[in-house]
């Protein structure tokens, strides 16, 4: 029977209280999800006795069948995890690797010119998923319940279908060309070589059988024996480099978050190979040495802004896969330095990016990545941030497999300053070679003062650390996260040399007076972001569980 019925009514925020004066725990568990049908999953392995991390499989896997053209078992992500039984925190890194066939000039043509969408669709953007192997890993070294209990959910959405809501429909209808190349994936995610129309039941059997084999036999699984050589066999006959060899080699890494302090809260995020850690945290250093409360909404702007800048200048030049590249995180973090970078930024006027640096300028824009946050009773929490990275990620699906591959190669520097899908650039420390992980922006965050935990992440490609960047100010102001996830929402990402900005993200007013501060402004014409969050009130034991509103989640507190 298809998956029809609904669980949950779709709301924006729950909040849940028990007033016991300082809490040792939560009152409650409490998830925050993109779609209503994977905050299910995770409710339903929480009320089987399940922790945060059992909750997060769950939900991991969830969004991967629901939400293919957002993250999926082709892909990988971020798992930010606390442990409350010792306090341990950690990130799993479960990003996708360059094949080793990869090499710097592999979406070059004889002339060294970027081959247009070399990168973007096909088998050949593809880099090694890390999803399963992250799902594997969470499961047997955190939680409590089985792998296959965990991914019964996921499983049963595969199998019995799920109905395609007005976002799969539009988003569908931005990939359907590209999809129509692909007869195997446009059988699953298309209806008639058209996006399904609203309420289509899309099923994917395929997949289902897949996620039986890694419920069954876990690594093995997925990265060897009959899944692993189709997928290696289908990839090739389309063009692509993946060999079993890439795939047995897979490995999850723990790293150490980076940890930054701004006005008395801790602050906890991805380290490299994503750049949101670093980024946030000198943004945030950087504006530790102005009053922005003593501040105008445009001064205050203005200096963040300014903040952005700097912070993703030094993205593109020094940040890479710290397993290939020494990335100066203690210099790039060093209390000296971002003074001396906050003494660059003029009160009264914009600072040309080219004054800090040479860059093209070149933007281009994405939906893509889901986001979810769990907290369980003991104070097991996860921020988990999943990609197949632009929509439906490459397109291609290897037959008989159900698996979606990524185009995550793009998230390499594919020649030293030239724009990847989002206008981001890089230079020698993201250049592709085999086995490396392409630099990131998801950026899955804890955000902790004594007495309030936050949890929190978002997708949306180079803005995700503008997003976060602009929740950490919020939750530093004392606000709830019903405020965080509704923010209007401005970036700037150093190149382009543009402050971009959601629909109404800016008021007129604040357009001029930024404008006369030299800001060159471009709308987007369309909100983005879709923030999950929850908030832990230690003091008044109280949960919040937040969605944000520009998107289709479900955010929940389990009693």
């Amino acid at each position: 029977m298809p998956i029809t019925r609904k669980i949950y009514t779709l709301v924006v925020c729950i909040v849940f209280s028990i007033s016991s004066g300082y809490a040792s725990g939560p009152p409650a568990h409490a998830v925050a999800s993109a779609h209503p049908l994977a905050t299910a999953a995770g409710v339903e392995i929480l009320r089987e006795g399940g922790n945060a991390f059992d909750a997060a499989v769950a939900v991991s896997a969830a969004l991967g069948v629901v939400e293919p053209y957002s993250s999926g078992f082709g892909g990988g992500g971020f798992w930010l995890i606390h442990r409350a039984s010792d306090g341990k925190q950690v990130m799993i890194d479960g990003r996708e690797t360059a094949p080793a066939l990869a090499h710097v000039r592999m979406y070059r043509d004889r002339q060294d010119n970027v081959i247009k969408d070399a990168s973007i669709n096909g088998p050949l953007a593809a880099g090694i998923p890390g999803m399963p192997a992250g799902l594997v890993h969470l499961a047997e070294h955190y939680g409590r319940l089985p792998l296959s209990r965990s991914l019964a959910p996921a499983k049963r959405y595969a199998e019995q279908g799920f109905r395609v809501t007005a976002r799969y429909h539009r988003l569908a209808g931005y990939r359907a060309e590209t999809l129509r190349q692909y007869p195997a994936a446009a059988r699953i995610f298309l209806q008639d070589g058209s996006p399904p129309r609203i309420g289509h039941l899309v099923r994917q059997e395929a997949l289902a059988a897949t996620i039986d084999a890694i419920a069954e036999r876990g690594l093995d699984g997925f990265y060897r024996g009959p899944i692993a050589e189709t997928m290696v066999r289908e990839a090739r006959k389309h063009g692509g480099i993946w060999s079993l060899r890439d795939l047995e080699a897979y490995r999850v890494i723990e790293r150490e978050p980076i940890v930054t302090n701004y006005r008395g809260a801790r602050i906890v995020s991805a380290p490299p190979p994503s750049s949101g850690g670093i980024v946030m945290a000198q943004a945030l250093q950087i504006l530790t040495a102005f009053d922005l409360d003593g501040m105008s909404n445009v001064q205050r702007k203005h200096h963040i802004i300014e903040a952005m800048r700097r912070a993703f200048r030094d993205r593109a030049v020094f940040l890479g896969d710290p397993e290939f590249v020494d990335v100066p995180v203690e210099r790039l973090l060093h209390k000296s330095y971002l003074e001396g970078l906050a003494l660059t930024v003029d009160p009264a006027k914009a600072t040309p990016s080219t004054i800090i640096g040479e860059g093209p300028a070149l933007l281009q824009t994405g939906t893509q990545t889901t986001h979810f946050s769990v907290i369980d009773r003991e104070g097991n929490r996860v921020a988990g941030t999943l990609s197949v990275n632009t929509l439906f990620g490459s397109c291609f699906v290897a037959t008989g497999t159900g698996v979606l591959f990524n185009n995550e190669m793009d998230d390499f520097s594919i020649k030293p300053f030239t724009p990847n899908a989002y206008g981001l650039i890089g230079d020698e420390a993201n250049a592709i070679a085999p086995g490396k992980r392409p630099l990131s922006s998801m950026t899955p965050t804890f955000l902790e003062t004594p007495d309030r935990i936050g949890i929190v992440g978002t997708p949306g490609g180079s803005r995700i650390i503008s997003m976060i960047l602009l929740a950490a100010l919020d939750f530093a102001d004392g606000r709830l996260p019903q405020s965080w996830v509704s923010l209007r929402r401005f970036h700037h990402q150093y190149q382009p040399d543009q402050v971009q900005f959601e629909l109404y993200g800016l008021t007129e007013f604040e357009q001029q007076q930024l404008a006369g501060l030299g800001h060159e402004l471009r709308e987007i014409s369309r909100r983005y972001g879709n923030m999950q969050a929850i908030l832990w009130d230690k003091t008044e034991n109280l949960l919040h569980s937040v969605s944000d509103p520009r998107g289709e989640g479900l955010a929940v507190i389990v009693e």
